[in-house]
């Protein structure tokens, strides 16, 4: 990542030069995941396309934390999603002791969605853990306590099962790279992980052991059909996707959107620049990244919830007639 040292500035500006960078910033959950790889290639592909513009990533912490300080403006670009926006909007849930979060969230904007990839559930292959249904007594990692990750996760099972986290089962409270090297060690018996596959976390497992994916006994009902809503939707995982995975069937799951959400007051034509130079270069990291070809205009300009596309961004989408 391109980065412009204070001294280079300094000099650039002592020549009258216009090649000091505006830095924004974006905050991404832990850098292993691959939603939080999506916005690093984003970053990446900017950096290297557009001329006085830096967007500096960090990694770590949860999304619904990462919205909030973007609406306040102390970060530039952070991920949203359609159900997280929502809650935010109104206030409920991870935000109710959040007062000011419907008014914060006035100045969150989307700038794109993009596919999260299907829930793993995730045992070892000599588990005896067949399906869902058999998680109570067990101890699991579902995502990091409040997130969204780990409150889908949650809903999910509650709604195919009936199981309750902290009554049921329970749901350890860890980051996402605690929660994965619990996994590693064998602390735990289940590991979730949203992704896009192939996704690094199982790549790395079963180098030296064998996993299975599992679903629930039964994937429908009332129930279910609420936890989906509008936003979520049924996500199978295919066999031999891993060589150390041993399914031989499908895995029936579920996946969702989420977005890079971008601050509301920053300039629109820092959001023209930045959304044009992303599109128009994806297709030069597709190959070394399998996962970026489901990436694609037409499905990162939905209506999702409530937010709205930045101002910005809706002027790259209506030129290239994603949006009218």
């Amino acid at each position: 990542m391109r980065k412009l040292t204070l001294a280079a500035a300094a000099a650039t500006a002592i020549l009258g030069g216009s090649l000091q960078a505006e830095t924004l910033k974006m905050q991404t959950i832990a850098p292993s995941l691959s939603a939080a790889i999506t916005m690093a290639t984003f970053a990446n592909i900017v950096n290297d396309n557009v001329e006085g513009i830096d967007i500096e990533v960090s990694g770590g912490g949860a999304a619904t934390l990462h919205m909030v300080e973007v609406a306040r403006g102390n970060l530039d670009l952070s991920m949203t999603s359609p159900v997280v926006y929502n809650l935010m909007s109104g206030g409920k849930a991870m935000y109710a002791k959040t007062p000011e979060a419907p008014e914060l969230a006035s100045n969150l904007k989307l700038l794109m969605w993009y596919p999260y990839g299907p829930y793993h559930f995730t045992v070892r292959a000599d588990s005896d853990i067949q399906t869902l249904d058999d998680l109570e007594g067990t101890t699991v990692f579902l995502g990091p306590t409040g997130g969204g990750a780990f409150n889908g996760a949650k809903g999910w099972i509650a709604s195919t099962t009936g199981l309750v986290a902290g009554e049921d089962y329970e749901a350890i409270k860890a980051n996402w790279q605690t929660g994965y090297q619990a996994f590693l060690d064998g602390k735990i018996d289940m590991y979730v992980n949203g992704c896009l596959d192939p996704c690094g976390q199982f790549i790395q497992i079963t180098e030296t052991e064998e996993i299975r994916f599992i679903s629930p006994e039964d994937k429908t009902g009332e129930a279910v059909d609420k936890f989906l809503g509008k936003f979520r939707y049924y996500e199978d995982i295919p066999a031999g996707l891993y060589d150390g995975q041993t399914n031989d069937a499908t895995s029936e799951s579920w996946g969702t959107n989420v977005g890079i959400g971008v601050r509301g007051d920053l300039d629109e034509d820092t959001v023209y620049q930045i959304t044009k130079a992303f599109w128009e270069n994806l297709d030069s990291v597709t190959s070394d990244a399998p996962w970026a070809s489901v990436l694609n205009v037409k499905h990162s300009v939905q209506k999702l919830g409530l937010i709205d596309l930045h101002p910005g961004a809706a002027r790259y989408y209506k030129e290239v007639g994603a949006i009218e």
